[in-house]
């Protein structure tokens, strides 16, 4: 994947985030208006010891990668200029977490 444009990723403690439109996620990408401005991606990550706990540092890892994915589509329809696409976002971000695990040996 090309980064044209440098997007920073967030890891935040928190177990959600709160949006610009005050909705709660676990990820966000913010898209500005402006190309010359910075996008950026953040994750909450405040239920890691929980979702350890529940399915394994294997799955639980796993899950914020497929948050990245998910963001980082909607990064890719950003710079296309493209309509956001939840459904696409969805299935492109299972497509890269599967294709990365892949290149790693799993416990």
């Amino acid at each position: 994947m090309e980064f044209p444009i440098r997007v920073v990723i967030y890891l935040k403690k928190d177990y959600r985030i709160r949006t610009r439109d005050r909705k709660q996620v676990t990820a966000s990408f913010f898209a500005p208006y402006n190309k010359s401005d910075e996008p950026y991606i953040r994750v909450a990550t405040g239920d890691y010891e929980q979702s350890l706990i529940e399915v394994g540092q294997d799955h639980a890892l796993a899950g914020y990668l497929h948050s990245i994915a998910h963001e980082l589509v909607h990064y890719q329809q950003w710079l296309a200029d493209a309509p956001f696409s939840e459904r696409q976002a969805v299935s492109r971000a299972k497509k890269m977490v599967r294709a990365y695990a892949l290149t790693r040996e799993h416990p």
